[in-house]
């Protein structure tokens, strides 16, 4: 394997992994939301994790 199909399957793993925090993150605080008082806030921290969730995996190394 070369170094650059290393480092690609390495950046893939890590987008993954980054982009399933994000949509767990969004399932816990949306859950919270539905038992919160005043579960506004709450909300739009849902739809920001769950949206990172998607746009980070249109990052590529080349991005950076």
């Amino acid at each position: 394997m070369s170094e650059d199909e290393a480092y690609r399957r390495g950046w893939d793993a890590a987008i993954l992994a980054v982009s399933q925090w994000h949509a767990s993150k969004a399932k816990k605080t949306e859950v919270q939301a539905r038992r919160a008082r005043f579960p506004k806030m709450l909300e739009h921290e849902v739809a920001l994790h769950e949206r990172c969730a998607e746009e980070v995996r249109l990052i590529s190394p080349d991005d950076v």
